[in-house]
């Protein structure tokens, strides 16, 4: 574990929690669809398939196809969980694009290549709470945390 891990995950893991507000939340969302309805491939709800790495997951959208796992999408920022679906196969296809792994290192670099298309730093926060800590905090603890949204 890097010095670096652990310091982003408590971050998440000790941070207060953030709400957003309504607007902000409504701005997120209006900016998830359009990102979700440009995607190239077809993203699937799945309450069991997990990727163990990047590439697997990269393979399937070579082919124009996307799990979503269930487990990975409870945050509480979103209105309902299809918001939480859209974002991670956002986060996903932007893993392949930028040609990220799951580590750390592989989550900043999406984060980065993702937040370019972010229409201002409130979303970019928003994206950096639920890519890069959470991440953070996933890696650090070996499950996924709690959902919440944090601004360090």
């Amino acid at each position: 574990m890097t010095p670096k891990v652990e310091t982003l995950a408590k971050l998440y893991l000790e941070g207060e929690s953030v709400e957003l507000s309504d607007l902000d939340q409504q701005e997120l969302c209006n900016w998830l669809m359009g990102e979700f309805q440009q995607l190239p491939i077809n993203p699937m709800f799945s309450d069991y398939m997990r990727y163990r790495t990047a590439a697997e997951m990269c393979a399937d959208i070579a082919q124009e196809h996307l799990w979503v796992s269930a487990e990975s999408y409870d945050s509480e920022i979103y209105p309902n969980p299809f918001y939480g679906f859209a974002f991670l196969a956002i986060h996903d296809y932007y893993h392949c694009v930028a040609n990220a792994d799951f580590s750390l290192e592989g989550e900043i670099t999406a984060y980065s290549t993702l937040a370019n298309r972010v229409p201002n730093l409130q979303m970019q926060k928003i994206i950096y709470s639920e890519i890069v800590l959470k991440s953070s905090a996933h890696i650090y603890l070996g499950h996924s945390p709690e959902s919440k949204l944090v601004f360090p």
